[in-house]
């Protein structure tokens, strides 16, 4: 899959924060100005940042206006999402992806978010970064993943996570373990476009414009919502749409809050692992499971739609820089 880079910032550049879900916390988008401001960068809020509708940090048409003014601005060179939340799923038909294909500026965010890294990536082909928010609360996101993102924003440096094995789903696809199966083992190296995100936006996806993952490396995470049956019915949408069809590999970030089900004498026994390894081990490929990305705290930042490998024996999950 050819990828769209935009170019790496450099100080001076001008960049655009946005609310493209939910509303954000005034002070903590101030530190985050701060932190970017730090870097040389010139930094621009968005016209509804802090507006609120509901749930959502203004009407569906103010922040797709934002979004659209930011990718129609020949000086802004780079979008942040303030949050995530709830939200950009209403309003991902209606952004001008023409004018992001003309003039390429990354995207950055996670979480719902996702929803807007999916669209990019279908209609333009454009690398996005999954990374920490403008929302910056220091005691969660400490100077390692500010420095994470300041270099996937900076510099053309491949970006490579390893592995924790005390996240959770460092046991669905530990190095070794054999797929008993003809299809294929766990255990190995896999290399693809990495797409992908929170789980329960790349399920929502599904019938609204999924790109195709054939050819890719899948990077899930997600956190607790109803439980279990959330995780089970989002990889069962998935693969009985046919999405999973020709996926490479599966790099797992957290599952977060899922403690809640050990011991469930209603579930069986079953935590989130074995809901994961009951899908995921189908298919026959490479899982590399407990990378330390996702919802907790120092998240790192990791470019979506570019080059990446997986390599269950080192731990490490390698992608290309999504700036040239």
């Amino acid at each position: 899959m050819d990828t769209l880079r935009a170019p790496r910032l450099m100080p001076g550049d001008r960049v655009r924060v946005v609310s493209p879900a939910s509303p954000p916390n005034a002070a903590l988008v101030a530190a985050g100005v701060e932190l970017l401001t730090s870097w040389g960068l010139r930094v621009e809020l968005g016209e509804h940042v802090f507006d609120q509708w509901g749930y959502m940090a203004g009407r569906d048409e103010e922040r797709v206006a934002d979004l659209n003014d930011a990718f129609r601005d020949p000086g802004v060179r780079a979008v942040f999402a303030t949050r995530g939340g709830k939200g950009a799923y209403r309003i991902v038909d209606d952004l001008d992806f023409g004018a992001l294909a003309r003039d390429p500026k990354p995207v950055i965010g996670f979480s719902d978010i996702t929803h807007l890294h999916l669209a990019v990536w279908r209609h333009c082909r454009l690398a996005g970064l999954h990374g920490p928010f403008v929302n910056w609360n220091a005691s969660v996101t400490g100077p390692a993943s500010a420095e994470a993102l300041r270099r996937a924003l900076m510099t053309t440096d491949p970006v490579t996570v390893h592995r924790d094995p005390s996240e959770v789903t460092a046991q669905v696809g530990a190095a070794g373990t054999m797929v008993g199966t003809a299809t294929g083992t766990l255990a190995g190296t896999a290399t693809g476009t990495l797409i992908g995100g929170n789980l329960s936006a790349v399920r929502t996806q599904v019938g609204a414009g999924l790109p195709s993952l054939e050819g890719a490396i899948l990077f899930l995470e997600d956190n607790r919502g109803t439980g279990l049956g959330d995780v089970d019915r989002a990889l069962t949408q998935l693969s009985r749409s046919g999405a999973l069809d020709g996926v490479r590999g599966i790099a797992l970030g957290q599952f977060l809050g899922f403690e809640e089900d050990d011991g469930d004498p209603t579930l069986g026994g079953w935590g989130v692992v074995d809901v994961l390894r009951d899908h995921l081990h189908r298919l026959g490929v490479p899982i590399l499971g407990g990378l330390p990305a996702g919802h907790g705290d120092d998240p790192p930042t990791i470019p979506i739609g570019t080059e990446a490998t997986i390599d269950t024996a080192a731990g490490t999950l390698t992608v290309q820089a999504a700036v040239s």
